[in-house]
């Protein structure tokens, strides 16, 4: 039989009075600011209702308790609030502020029901979701852009049971997936899964193929630039991008050939720095071709040497610019692309993919990716000019989302009494007047 009697607990107290603590509160939340804030900014891109009509339902309707969008909302809003796991939902099902950022009126799914949903996932729908993702990047701009860079990176998943598709990865040391994601600035366009035992290149090409396709579709004259690091140096890339007009950046490894090329530059830094005993960077440039290149390419060379010996590093470009310019101003500028990838995995879990089935994984990183695009759109749209315009999503959460509040709710109205005693009042009104698309 369900015990019904609060759960008391007692802490120290002080002046002779007790403290103590239960969850008989009734409707008080957490996560005030979050509910509040993330409904309006999916409210202003259309975000999940545009991914509700580009995915195929196979329920039977009436049969059915929770329709696909409140599933949507539940579980893209959980994992931006902070709830990982599905287990959470099944108390968080009861949060009025959650059902409210849902827009229902009674509890909302259970995890059986989620879990379900990750379940059915396939193909078509991480391909929908994504077709959504670029048409609303596409969408967000006023007026065509003049350039677009189109950053491209791979990074570990490591999983720690019998998934499909899990392979040993020998540089990682560890069982993983080896999702490929593609960032324009701070806004996400690919998250796409991979077995490890690839190579990091794996489908790039394909992927910038597509992408370069539909952003030409939208603005015919805009110019696009790839860049990535030595793992995404392949042949076929550069050539592709050659024969398609677009622009490319990308890191080259050490190897003798280009060294012997280079050496000049480099004995001339290590002179420098035994002469003046500063650290000397030297940038200049080589024409390099591997043997499975048909012809030679230009490759920056920046010729490092300090205390700790020589540091040269080796770029493949087809961009015009001085050398320093473009290794410092726009090759090292793909460092920040690693931010926003531990804005996935460490703020929004995409590394969360503990399904056995492949495609449910998929599902996993494409609704991280959905959590995603509602935070940056916030950071974009409403903190622009603020303290938090560079807020990583872990601190937006943190100041913005979890807010606490005592909700009350009648048939009229429904009111969130934020606390009297938070600190960033005048900030989350403006936030909140920045979003309203009313």
């Amino acid at each position: 039989m369900t015990n019904c009697t609060p759960i008391q607990l007692e802490f120290p107290g002080f002046k002779r009075r007790k403290i103590q603590a239960d969850f008989s509160g009734g409707h008080v939340t957490s996560d005030g600011g979050g509910c509040l804030l993330l409904r309006q900014a999916d409210r202003r891109l259309g975000l999940l209702k545009q991914v509700n009509r580009n995915l195929i339902d196979p329920r039977r309707k009436k049969s059915c308790d929770h329709d696909l969008l409140s599933l949507l909302r539940q579980r893209v809003y959980g994992l931006a609030l902070g709830y990982e796991d599905l287990n959470d939902h099944d108390i968080l099902r009861r949060d009025l502020a959650l059902q409210t950022a849902a827009e229902r009126d009674t509890e909302l799914a259970s995890p059986s029901t989620l879990c379900r949903l990750e379940n059915r996932a396939d193909r078509d729908m991480a391909w929908a979701i994504h077709r959504v993702m670029v048409e609303q990047f596409i969408k967000s701009f006023k007026r065509p852009p003049r350039k677009l860079i189109l950053d491209f990176d791979a990074t570990d998943d490591a999983v720690h049971g019998r998934q499909e598709g899990r392979f040993f990865h020998g540089y990682y040391d560890s069982y993983c997936f080896l999702p490929l994601y593609v960032f324009c600035g701070d806004r996400l366009l690919v998250s796409y899964l991979r077995p490890s035992k690839i190579d990091a290149a794996k489908h790039a090409w394909a992927i910038l193929a597509l992408l370069v396709k539909r952003l030409r579709q939208a603005w015919p004259k805009v110019r696009i630039v790839f860049r990535g690091d030595s793992g995404f140096c392949r042949y076929k890339m550069l050539s592709w991008c050659e024969r398609n007009d677009v622009g490319y950046i990308a890191g080259l490894a050490k190897n003798k050939r280009v060294d012997a090329e280079s050496r000049q530059l480099r004995d001339r830094a290590q002179v420098l720095f035994e002469k003046t005993g500063r650290k000397q960077r030297l940038f200049g440039e080589v024409l390099y071709g591997a043997r499975t290149w048909k012809r030679k390419r230009r490759v920056i060379v920046k010729a490092e040497h300090s205390s700790k010996g020589a540091n040269p590093r080796y770029v493949v470009t087809n961009l015009d610019g001085d050398p320093q310019r473009l290794y410092d101003k726009l090759y090292c500028a793909r460092g920040d692309m690693e931010n926003r990838i531990k804005e996935q995995q460490l703020d929004l879990f995409a590394d969360r993919t503990s399904c056995h089935k492949w495609w449910a994984n998929q599902f996993r990183l494409s609704i991280a990716s959905l959590a995603y695009t509602l935070i940056e759109a916030i950071r974009r749209l409403a903190l622009k000019g603020t303290e938090l315009a560079r807020a990583q999503c872990g601190t937006i959460r943190l100041k913005l989302l979890k807010v606490g509040a005592v909700i009350l709710k009648n048939t009229r109205r429904i009111r969130f009494l934020i606390s009297s005693a938070y600190p960033c009042q005048r900030l989350f009104q403006r936030v909140a007047q920045r979003l309203d698309s009313s």
